[in-house]
């Protein structure tokens, strides 16, 4: 699905693959890049595309919850919570992911909880774009 017009753009740049760096234009983002032991890399105080990936996913999947919660005249608890695990494996020509997003609204009841996630998910960008490529899970606590 193409949008019409993008709003904003973010912009990163990647040296040297899984161990190397990315940045971001503004240099906000500057991270160190490790490939994980269970991947067959050394390991170390690098981050990885999964772990970025479940961090961008975790915040706008929040971001979702909190617009919706609008919509539907509620308020969200500061303490409100979104945790994604992102996990890689092979598949048939090459590597794919998967995800399990944990979402933890505090004095939210379980049932309403559910409903915005469930609405969070249909309007939530990472969730559009993975949305038939990839198995997204969620679970409510």
């Amino acid at each position: 699905m193409k949008i019409e017009s993008a709003i904003y753009n973010g912009y990163a740049k990647a040296t040297g693959g899984r161990e190397g760096y990315a940045v971001s234009s503004d240099g906000a983002l500057n991270v160190k890049l490790s490939t994980p032991k269970e991947l067959g890399g050394a390991g170390g105080d690098g981050t990885n595309p999964e772990q970025m990936f479940a961090a961008g996913y975790s915040a706008c999947f929040l971001g979702a919850l909190r617009f919706v919660a609008g919509q539907e005249k509620l308020k969200l608890s500061d303490d409100s919570t979104v945790s994604a695990r992102v996990g890689i494996g092979s598949l048939p020509d090459g590597f794919g992911i998967e995800v399990d997003i944990t979402v933890e609204l505090p004095d939210i009841d379980q049932t309403t909880a559910k409903m915005l996630a469930e609405k969070a998910h249909v309007v939530c960008p990472y969730s559009n774009a993975t949305r038939g490529n990839i198995n997204v899970n969620f679970e409510i606590v």
